[in-house]
């Protein structure tokens, strides 16, 4: 009878495990890119996600072009240089380029096409210097695996 009756548990209890597995809530493709690109801090920072490899962006020159008008809060200035500055919620956004932080100067030479996911972080950041109090930027480059799927 105690093995009929711890059978019967160990079953309720697989049971309800797999249960669980299967309807757990299914990522979206966002929440999908954000975790194949994104690490650490980066990652868990609530930010709005654009997956560019889906997007037409062949038009411009510098990302930030592409995103300004598709963040709320976002204003990209040129300085006298010519240099594009972003700008969220008047303070200076930071950069981060493959969660390295770049000057703005750098996406000038960033290829619009070598982009693969962009994470807007309005808030204030604690991956960045300063907390990053007007907010960060977070550009994410195709993978080397990622081109290769794409050629077969």
């Amino acid at each position: 009878m105690k093995k009929i009756l711890l059978i019967a548990a160990l079953f309720t209890i697989s049971f309800a495990t797999l249960a669980q597995t299967y309807t757990s809530r299914a990522k979206n493709p966002k929440e999908i890119l954000n975790d194949q690109y994104a690490t650490g801090m980066f990652k868990s920072a609530d930010g709005t996600i654009f997956d560019i490899e889906n997007e037409n962006v062949q038009a411009y020159f510098n990302i930030l072009d592409w995103l300004e008008g598709r963040v709320a809060g976002l204003q990209v200035f040129v300085s006298r240089s010519g240099i594009r500055v972003p700008v969220i919620r008047g303070s200076v956004a930071t950069i981060f380029v493959d969660e390295i932080r770049m000057d703005a100067s750098f996406l000038t030479t960033l290829s619009v096409n070598d982009i693969a996911m962009i994470k807007v972080i309005k808030g204030p950041f604690a991956g960045a210097v300063g907390n990053g109090g007007g907010g960060t930027i977070a550009i994410y480059t195709i993978k080397a695996d990622d081109e290769e799927e794409e050629e077969d």
